[in-house]
């Protein structure tokens, strides 16, 4: 693992940079951080767990300001969703995924309506509690 992790190699920008939406052209303000810069902030704001203007301005980094919009902006997009779908696929072609590993979580899975449940419930009006002696 590299001593620097939130940096972002050229083959990982590559699987990355075509999913991200394009910025629109009549911006207003100053010329924005490149995405990959910005992207590498917010790993270098996640991998420390500082709170974003804690971000260090000499990295190039853009702000943290500025890099908390960008992530707002991609997680809005679905981005992450979409690079999460390309970076399994990835490891899966290779082999290097442990399917036997894997397992649902149940709690992130709706609940199909109108199915009937198998656990008993209490009932609201439920009997009441013995006279004590």
């Amino acid at each position: 693992m590299s001593t620097r992790p939130w940096i972002v190699d050229d083959a990982l920008w590559v699987l990355i940079e075509p999913i991200l939406p394009p910025w629109p052209e009549r911006s207003p303000g100053p010329r924005p951080v490149a995405d990959r810069l910005c992207l590498q902030g917010i790993l270098y704001v996640l991998h420390h767990d500082i709170a974003w203007q804690l971000l260090p301005p000499e990295l190039g980094f853009g702000s943290g300001q500025t890099c908390w919009r960008r992530l707002e902006r991609w997680q809005q997009a679905g981005i992450f969703e979409q690079l999460r779908c390309i970076l399994l696929a990835e490891l899966h072609a290779a082999g290097q995924l442990d399917w036997s590993r894997a397992f649902v979580d149940s709690s992130h899975l709706r609940a199909k309506e109108g199915v009937a449940t198998s656990v008993r419930r209490r009932s609201a009006g439920a009997r009441r509690a013995a006279p004590t002696p």
